[in-house]
């Protein structure tokens, strides 16, 4: 027979016999860091927390999903606030290229900033000072001649045909009357004059708040940039930077870019109205500049609309400033605004139709400007990350 064991070795199968119940499970959740793989699979970890915790599961969800709602809910409220930080981040980084350039002259960057901002002032107080009184004293002049207008309209051959045929004066004069009689509908039609003086006191408010923001976004650009590359890892920094800084100087080349177009589209429409004798030339070339902002689609509709403009002068009025106009917009598409563009963005014509509907769709004017270069920016990411890392698998 064996003796006792000393004490020692009794304890030991004990103590070996807790360590086997307890860390079995230790063991096979235990994870390998070679083992894991960098991208594209699943983490084992994720995993087994997913499976082995679904509480903490769907508690994370329904976080995510508040978060979301959240989210939605404070875009939906604070839209307006939205619109003007994206339309004066839209005006800086268009600015930007001219800091830059003052900046490469061996100035500090504030002088670049104040140089910007005295050329946009500039621009503005000419626009104000040249163009404004005009437009007010030509658009007094069109309101006083349009009765005038209307009835050498009713009286010209054409419209006779056309209302032999569908009573148009009778439906005129009708709607004339009815809303003559209904107070309510005057009301409602023009919004009343507190109405109109709320309107234009918001417009006045919105365009200083876009103003101080552009200024505050182009003087802290370098900056914003700067902590927002750091929000990235730090071995994707410089070719997250180098796709970033792409992206906005294709930005702010388009933006100068198309402002160029917009201010020769205006002035060709202005010699073409002079040289067809149309009143309202001032008045009507400065919403042909003001459409031409519009890509694709917007000097073909300014120009659309001021073509009917003149007809209610004559035929030969609205042939004259279409023949001139129509061939103008054939050389800016085809020879002006690709060598305008080249350094801005390259889309392909499908892509930008629909980009430039859904932003209109989405944000008006604002969201029709800023639909090309978003579009140029996802392709531009598209063919630098997701196609290579497509083709490395």
């Amino acid at each position: 027979s064996h003796g006792p064991a000393p004490a020692g070795r009794r304890r030991l199968p004990r103590l070996g016999s807790v360590l086997r119940r307890r860390r079995p499970f230790l063991e096979e959740d235990r994870v390998d860091p070679e083992s894991v793989p960098v991208d594209g699979a699943e983490d084992p970890a994720v995993a087994a927390v997913v499976v082995e915790s679904p509480v903490l599961t769907g508690f994370l969800l329904a976080v995510g999903v508040a978060l979301a709602i959240g989210v939605v809910s404070v875009l939906r409220t604070n839209g307006q606030l939205i619109v003007w930080i994206a339309a004066a981040l839209f005006i800086a980084l268009g600015l930007d290229p001219l800091v830059r350039r003052v900046e490469a002259w061996g100035a500090p960057r504030w002088v670049g900033v104040l140089t910007a901002a005295l050329g946009l002032a500039a621009v503005a107080g000419a626009f104000v000072a040249l163009l404004v009184p005009t437009v007010i004293e030509q658009s007094t002049q069109l309101v006083q001649d349009l009765p005038a207008i209307i009835d050498g309209v009713m009286r010209a051959e054409w419209f006779v045909q056309l209302d032999e045929e569908f009573h148009l004066q009778e439906a005129v004069r009708a709607q004339t009357e009815r809303l003559a009689a209904d107070g309510v509908a005057v009301t409602d039609l023009f919004g009343g004059l507190l109405g109109l003086g709320q309107t234009v006191l918001n417009a006045v408010f919105s365009v200083l708040v876009v103003v101080v923001l552009t200024l505050y976004f182009l003087s802290s650009l370098p900056h914003m940039k700067y902590w927002a590359y750091r929000l990235a890892p730090r071995s994707r920094r410089p070719r997250i930077e180098a796709l970033s800084e792409q992206i906005t100087s294709s930005v702010g080349h388009y933006v100068m870019g198309q402002s160029f177009v917009a201010a020769l589209n205006g002035a060709v429409a202005f010699t073409a109205l002079a040289i067809a004798g149309a009143p309202f030339a001032v008045l009507l070339a400065a919403i042909a500049a003001f459409m031409a902002f519009i890509p694709l689609v917007g000097a073909a509709i300014g120009g659309t609309l001021l073509t009917l403009v003149s007809l209610l002068t004559s035929w030969q009025t609205a042939a004259v400033f279409a023949a001139v106009y129509f061939v103008y917009l054939q050389i800016e598409a085809y020879v002006i605004s690709p060598r305008v563009m080249a350094r801005a963005v390259s889309v392909p014509a499908a892509v930008a139709v629909i980009a430039v509907i859904a932003g209109g769709a989405l944000l008006g004017v604002l969201g029709a400007l800023l639909a090309i270069p978003l579009a140029a920016a996802l392709l531009l990411l598209v063919r630098e990350v997701f196609i290579p890392r497509q083709d490395a698998r």
